[in-house]
């Protein structure tokens, strides 16, 4: 079958090290509703992760980073590039890679960037490690994507904008836990979700986020990407999509052909809420803890603007005996401390003192 628009590397390549972190703070999604008298107390998410004071995307991409090299077992130094994806960088002017890597211990010839494409920041991240890596440019690339996620309060985002992150370091397929076997990206101009400079809380466009936006760009991208490789929904053990909230992927899932119990492995929006460049990412990392060699895993993110990333991935032997070399996501979930909606409104500075 001819591949138009599959992407495929000089070199096989594949993931040789993956780690996630999620902040212990959970505020209950019942609280929200104490405050605002809005939303839907008893739906399926529960609570969401809440930074701490001492935490953010930098902090939370350290984690996840050191995670990863756990797991792949290699010198830090010998990583040629640093990519963090995230729509909540610390800082407008400096890179959040450059603290990151060094913070991990890379060499300082090495390649650093932070890159935005709202909820797909961190997969983007992804392509270019991959590209780096498969290019032959390089051996080993990390990608992040993590995010300290905002939503005004009282709005309907509020009660899933979360944090958390996840690391990928991408290598050759030799060593790898999980071999690249295509990638296929769909993007176009799509008005559902916007910040403008100088504002701190996103605007949504309503109408926009379904159809036009997240269902239109996971499908197509999806559908692309199987039908050019051959393959269909029964030939993946799992499946992770974005997850803005928990109805949009398993809508989509059932759409294009997924069973419940394909989905829910990587579905964490309902323990953890929406972490933005980290959902996805993080969903995948969360089913790579618990998959078997020879299973094949499809992830398809989506960022508002809008685009959506499809990789198909297979997993070797060697996954098993690395996997315990770092928290798995569900330790990070277990770790939880209960706050209100006081403490909430502190730690993400929602209240301007002066």
């Amino acid at each position: 079958m001819a591949e138009r628009w599959t992407m495929h590397p000089q070199r096989p390549v594949g993931i040789i090290g993956y780690g996630s972190y999620v902040p212990m703070y959970r505020l209950p999604n019942a609280e929200i509703s104490r405050i605002w008298g809005s939303g839907d107390e008893g739906g399926p998410i529960r609570e969401k992760a809440v930074a701490g004071l001492d935490e953010d995307t930098i902090t939370i991409s350290i984690e996840a980073a050191r995670n990863a090299l756990s797991r792949a077992g290699i010198d830090p130094e010998d990583i040629r590039a640093v990519w963090v994806g995230s729509e909540s960088h610390p800082y407008a002017v400096k890179p959040s890679s450059t603290v990151v890597a060094e913070a991990i211990g890379t060499s300082p010839f090495h390649l650093a960037a932070d890159l935005e494409f709202a909820c797909k920041a961190g997969t983007e991240a992804l392509q270019a490690a991959i590209g780096l890596v498969g290019a032959g440019m390089a051996d080993y690339a990390m990608a992040i994507g993590a995010d300290t996620a905002q939503g005004r309060p009282g709005d309907a985002l509020e009660y899933t904008a979360a944090c958390g992150g996840t690391a990928f370091i991408v290598g050759p397929a030799e060593e790898a836990l999980a071999v690249l076997r295509g990638s296929l990206s769909f993007v176009s101009d799509t008005p559902d979700f916007w910040r403008r400079a100088y504002q701190h809380y996103p605007s949504h466009g309503g109408r926009f986020t379904g159809e036009p936006a997240y269902f239109h760009h996971i499908q197509s991208a999806e559908e692309a990407l199987l039908h050019e490789l051959g393959m269909e929904a029964k030939d993946f053990a799992y499946v992770i999509f974005h997850q803005p909230n928990v109805k949009f992927p398993q809508r989509v899932g059932k759409r294009l052909g997924f069973t419940k119990e394909q989905l829910e492995p990587g579905l964490i929006s309902n323990i953890i809420g929406n972490t933005y460049a980290g959902a996805a990412v993080t969903g995948f990392s969360a089913t790579l803890d618990i998959a078997k060699p020879g299973d094949r895993i499809l992830m398809v993110s989506f960022g508002s603007g809008a685009g959506s990333d499809a990789f198909v991935w297979e997993v070797t032997e060697a996954l098993k005996e690395r996997r315990h070399k770092a928290p798995l996501v569900t330790d990070y979930i277990a770790r939880r401390v209960e706050i209100d909606y006081g403490l909430y409104v502190r730690y993400r500075s929602k209240l301007l003192v002066k």
